[in-house]
Parts: structure tokens; C-alpha cells; sequence
């Protein structure tokens, strides 16, 4: 039957049965694609809200418009506009532009016997690269575990976190910035209205990210937008609770509209108006050019009414289960691949330089006695503040509440590199690909460990979205940090231990106001 003699004919009604490659959605049908020898639909492209284009630059996302016939679900969306900052990110979509907001979903093609759980996932990039499209984000291997995927763009940078002060005046909720996480929440709620069609079950999203996507994680979770939204929460690397100077730390409202006018006067466009005017090619090329250009979550009042910390320190956050942790060595590269290495006579002039009249409590825990001591200090100095810090503060308070079970991971697994580059450990971002278990979508010399490692980790994910609980049949167990303090170290054959180097964090916790 043709597409538009279809929908004439069966129009609302739910006793029309639509082919196995389509489902209805709120805008209309979408077809999905099975390559061969899959036993996974694709979804590719999938717009779950208005481009925000013309007026609508800058502003809460709108529902995604209606259309007429079988939308063809087979292309990736546009990614979000952003500047070439990452060199691990490799895009499969064509192009970019501000027609962005698209996501794209794994489902089992053999219908199951009740809905199954489903997983969002937000990419990483500092909120300001990344894509869906990337192909170690794919949900293919989760999917053939019996978990629905959906995997979500976001608006980046000046597009996805530009505050004004006529921006402010003009919401109805006297906000301005965060049109990112705003886009986050509104992928949420199409899941909320949508999901069921592709198999999933509405009630039970587990949201999980990767750095970037690990902070928005932790605001969601912070956010009175996303109540009842989610149902459990995966973090990866990154939180917003390191405090004051952290890596990412949202700007209040008033700084982030001075910012905001700063960079407008600065390209010659002071008004709103003149700003929406501007294309937004012209917008991502002045970021390159000095003055304020760095644009990221706000404390907007609304989207984020209170600094994650606080609302964490307070227990208002969901109380929801939260597996979270970091990798090994999340910045040891920049000690491994600095010719300047610290030695045992440099190291504690960092110390003092970085912390002052607390160095002595410094060098205490971050140890210099000898030359291979500073050189791993530093390594480990470097990733707890950049994101192992801000990580564990976020276990910590989600334990502390005590209302849900945590589960806290270090990532251990990494490939030997010619450049020694990976000396200390696993390396930021190190991880995604055993999650995914989309080793093969990066040249690599893997070896059967990686595939166990990978094996496993996926395993682990999968049993969490499912369960709210990591374990299950033929893996290691996984305790509750919360009961037991114990660290599930993943590798190709993965263990629990005692939490490790606790004095370190406690004392970066001394040192907040």
C-alpha cells in the first residue's frame, strides 16, 4: 500500500498495524532500517524537535512539526555546529548547521514478549563538539542485550549556551542560556511520549553520557525539569561538583549575560535582533577570534535553578540508582607526553605554586620521594581535578542520601601506545568503545582482552538499564559502594577492591570555601 493511501486509510486507529520497519509517532510514521544479518532496527535522523532556526535561535526547543506520509529514518541528522576541537571524533553525518536536534535509535527487530528499558545517551566534547552520528556511540551491542538506545545531538557552544540579558527579559521564566540541556530535557520527554512504538517502556529511562555527558547527567539529575523523567543515571567522567574553578563549572546568570553582551559588542551586533540577523556561520567563526568565548551550563534560575552542588548537598537531586566512576589516568597523558617532567626536586614547587600555603598538606598525599613517585603524583594530581574529583564528590553525595543504590567504577583497560602516551593508565574518553562494544569502529592492534574487557563492560551497562543493579550471570560481582566502598575495577577480567587513594579527594575537599 502506498504510504499516503496507508495513513488514509488508517488514519488514528490503533487496530492498523503498521509494517515491522515503521512506528507511529506523535509527528508521524518513521521507517527504520535492518542491515543484513542484524537483529537491530535503526532509526537514523529522527527530529525530536523544531529547528531552532530564525526566531526560534536562542530559545527553549518546540515541538517537532507534523508530517504527512513515511518519513524515511536511514540518514543521520545534521550534527550541531562546532569548531574542529577533538581529534578522536569522527562524524558520519553530512554536514552541520543549527537544524540539528535529532537522535537516532537501536531497537531489537524481533518484538519482545513486555516493553524493555531504554537507555539516552548524551554525547561528550566540553559542550562543544560531538555528534550522534559518531560510530563509537552506536547501540547496536546494547540493543542485542535487550535494551532500546537512543542517542541524542544537542545544541553546542554560542548556539546551545548563549546568555543576554534580552534573552532573559524576553523567557517567560526570566532565564537566559542552557538551550542545551533544554534540548537534553526535551529528548526526554519525546522518549516519555514516543518510545513505546519503538519497543521501549516509557517508565523505565536510565539517561548515561560521557564527560560532557557525564556533567549533564549530573544536572539533569539536579534539574526539577527531568522529575519523573528518569529512573536511573550513568556517569562517566564528569560531574558538576569539583566546586569553585572546577573543570566546567557553571557561570551564574549575571556573569554569563555579561559574557553574553561582551561577545555581542565585541562582533558588532549589541541587539538581539542584530544577533538572530547574524548567520550562524559568522557567529561559530568569532569564537575564534579572543574576548569571552567560552559558553557553557549557567545557573539560569530555571533549567538549573541552583548550582548542582548545592542541590546535591541538600539531597533535593533524584534519588534515583547511579553507576559512575572514571578511568585510571584521565589526564596522565599530558604528564606522559610532556618532555618537562616533574622530578622529585620540581614537583612540590607546583604544589606550592597550585596550592599555596597548603602545599605541605599537598605533598602528603600527592607523593614526591622520588622522580617516578612526582611524575605519577602529577599524573594523578592533574585527572582527580580535571574530572576524577568532581566524579567522586558526586558518588559521595548520592550515597550519602542514601535513597538508591551507586555503583562506582574505575576503568583500567588501555592499548599500549608507541608513544607512551598511556603510561600511567587509561586516559580520558578511554572507555566508550568497551561500553559500546564498538571496538571496531577505531584502528587499534586489539587484543582478546579487549574483546573480554569490552564483553564484560557492555554486559554491565546493559544489566543496570535493565535492573538498576550491574550484575548478573557469568560476571564478577559488583557490590554497592554505598555498603561497601568497594571499586569495581573494569578490565579483561574485572574486580572489586577497597576504594583507593580516598586521602587525596578528602583533602581537594578541604580546600573548597
Amino acid at each position: 500500500m502506498k504510504p499516503a493511501l496507508f495513513l488514509l486509510t488508517c488514519g488514528a486507529s490503533v487496530l492498523c498495524a503498521l509494517p515491522a520497519d515503521q512506528v507511529k509517532t506523535v509527528a508521524g510514521v518513521l521507517e527504520g532500517t535492518v542491515a543484513p544479518a542484524s537483529t537491530v532496527r535503526v532509526f537514523k535522523g529522527v527530529p525530536f524537535a523544531a529547528p531552532p532556526v530564525g526566531d526560534l535561535r536562542w530559545r527553549s526547543p518546540e515541538p517537532v512539526a507534523k508530517w504527512g506520509g513515511v518519513r524515511k529514518a536511514d540518514a543521520w541528522g545534521p550534527r550541531c555546529l562546532q569548531g574542529k576541537i577533538f581529534g578522536d571524533m569522527v562524524f558520519r553525518e553530512q554536514g552541520m548547521g543549527e537544524d540539528c536536534l535529532y537522535l537516532n535509535i537501536w531497537t531489537p527487530v524481533k518484538a519482545a514478549s513486555k516493553p524493555l528499558p531504554v537507555f539516552v545517551w548524551y554525547h561528550g566534547g566540553g559542550f562543544a563538539a560531538g555528534s550522534g552520528s559518531e560510530p563509537r556511540y552506536d547501540g547496536e551491542a546494547l540493543a542485542r542485550l535487550g535494551v532500546v538506545v537512543v542517542n541524542v545531538n544537542y545544541r553546542l557552544g554560542i548556539f546551545g549556551f548563549f546568555a543576554h540579558p534580552e534573552l532573559t527579559r524576553e523567557s517567560s521564566h526570566g532565564a537566559s542560556g542552557n538551550y542545551g540541556l533544554l534540548d537534553q530535557v526535551e529528548a526526554l520527554r519525546w522518549v516519555r511520549a514516543n518510545i513505546a512504538g519503538f519497543g521501549g517502556d516509557p517508565g523505565r529511562v536510565t539517561i548515561g553520557g560521557e564527560s560532557a555527558g557525564s556533567f549533564s547527567v549530573s544536572a539533569l539529575m539536579a534539574s526539577p525539569l527531568t522529575k519523573g523523567l528518569i529512573q536511573g543515571a550513568i556517569g562517566e567522567s564528569g560531574a558538576f561538583l569539583s566546586g569553585p574553578g572546577g573543570t566546567l563549572e557553571p557561570k551564574s546568570l549575571k556573569d554569563a549575560e555579561a559574557d553574553g553582551a561582551k561577545f555581542a559588542a565585541a562582533i558588532g551586533a549589541p541587539t538581539l535582533a542584530e544577533l538572530r540577523a547574524k548567520k550562524a556561520e559568522d557567529l561559530l567563526a568569532e569564537l575564534s577570534k579572543g574576548g569571552p568565548r567560552g559558553f557553557g551550563p549557567i545557573i539560569d534560575g530555571w533549567c538549573l535553578p541552583e548550582n548542582p552542588a548545592q542541590v546535591y548537598a541538600a539531597g533535593a537531586q533524584a534519588h534515583v540508582p547511579l553507576l559512575a566512576g572514571w578511568n585510571s589516568s584521565e589526564m596522565g597523558m599530558a604528564v606522559a607526553m610532556n618532555p618537562q617532567k616533574p622530578t622529585a626536586a620540581s614537583f612540590p614547587a607546583l604544589l606550592a605554586t597550585r596550592f599555596k600555603d597548603q602545599a605541605g598538606a599537598a605533598l602528603k598525599v600527592y607523593k614526591a620521594g622520588t622522580d617516578e613517585e612526582a611524575q605519577q603524583s602529577a599524573a594523578d594530581l592533574f585527572s582527580d581535578q580535571f574530572i576524577g574529583h568532581g566524579t567522586w564528590k558526586w558518588i559521595e553525595e548520592q550515597v550519602r542520601t542514601g535513597k538508591a543504590p551507586v555503583y562506582r567504577f574505575q576503568f583500567d583497560r588501555f592499548l599500549p601506545e608507541a608513544s607512551g602516551s598511556n603510561r600511567f593508565g587509561a586516559s580520558h574518553a578511554a572507555e566508550i568503545e568497551y561500553v559500546f562494544s564498538t571496538l571496531d569502529s577505531k584502528p587499534a592492534q586489539w587484543q582478546s582482552e579487549d574483546r573480554r574487557t569490552a564483553a564484560a563492560t557492555t554486559a554491565y551497562w546493559a544489566n543496570f538499564i535493565k535492573n538498576g543493579d550491574p550484575n548478573g550471570p557469568g560476571l564478577a560481582r559488583w557490590p554497592e559502594f554505598g555498603k561497601t566502598h568497594q571499586v569495581m575495577h573494569l578490565d579483561a577480567s574485572p574486580k572489586a577492591a577497597p576504594e583507593a587513594h580516598r586521602e587525596r579527594h578528602l583533602f581537594l575537599e578541604s580546600l573548597k570555601p
